[in-house]
């Protein structure tokens, strides 16, 4: 259920990208007054270029473990959805070996169900409807599974039919908690705050190091702002996929034609 603070900031993807770099623009600012005021030049900072070093270092490597981690969830929750979806299809075809006359009322709870399963995430934002979708989700797996399993036990059903179907249905039910728990999975919110407060240390301290000229060019302050912001916007955006700019909403759809194309 993505409602924390930064699905909804991502959810307003314009707003937190102004923010971001308008904040990182005045920490440079802020950090050539402080150095103006205190007089701190490159031929009396001894041992500070240590520090910058030290501080942008640790900036990368937060930023590319952040993007990595990120990166690699929003691949594994596309995998799954294609998994499901395989799944769903796997099963809705072995319905073919139940009697003609049971096949109807199984596959109607087929159709139903994959309707059920894109709106669970259609409600992904709110709490309680992406619970309530689950709930719905899950009565129809247990309706599905009654079916088909008395469906298989009649004299007329095809020769270990229910060998055959009820496994796929197993592993398509089974999904279901997969998908959910990894729809679920972020790390920890600290995270996002430790690299976004490291931007702004790193800009406070690349404002000290322009503190030695009398004019601050703007091309400098600009672009460092703007490669953090997006840097970090993308990192953020990667792990709430159905709020900003990147989204897996595209899979949702392969689902949902397959549920009409049936």
């Amino acid at each position: 259920m993505e409602s924390s603070t930064f699905a909804n900031l991502v959810a307003q993807p314009y707003l937190a990208c102004a923010l971001l770099f308008g904040l990182l623009l005045m920490t440079i600012y802020a950090g050539r007054l402080a150095g103006l005021k205190r007089a701190v030049h490159a031929d009396n900072s001894s041992g500070t270029g240590a520090i910058n070093g030290a501080v942008f270092a640790l900036l990368g490597l937060i930023l590319a473990f952040s993007f990595s981690g990120a990166a690699g969830r929003f691949e594994h929750r596309r995998d799954l959805i294609v998994a499901e979806t395989n799944a769903i299809g796997t099963a809705y075809l072995r319905v073919d070996l139940l009697p003609a006359y049971a096949q109807p009322a199984v596959r109607d709870a087929f159709r139903r169900y994959i309707d059920s399963r894109v709106t669970v995430y259609d409600q992904i934002g709110n709490p309680a409807g992406f619970r309530a979708a689950l709930r719905r989700s899950g009565a129809l797996q247990a309706e599905i599974w009654t079916l088909a399993v008395a469906a298989g036990k009649r004299p007329d059903a095809a020769p270990g039919s229910n060998q055959v179907l009820l496994p796929a249905i197993n592993e398509m039910i089974d999904l279901t908690a997969t998908r959910a728990f990894a729809t679920m999975m972020h790390p920890p919110e600290v995270i996002h705050i430790m690299l976004i407060g490291l931007a702004t240390v790193s800009g406070f301290l690349a404002g000290l190091g322009m503190a030695s000229g009398r004019q601050l060019p703007l091309v400098h302050p600009i672009s460092f702002a703007l490669i953090m912001t997006s840097a970090i916007y993308l990192t953020i955006d990667l792990e709430y996929p159905r709020a900003g700019f990147i989204r897996v909403d595209n899979f949702e759809d392969t689902v949902f034609t397959f549920s009409r194309g049936t």
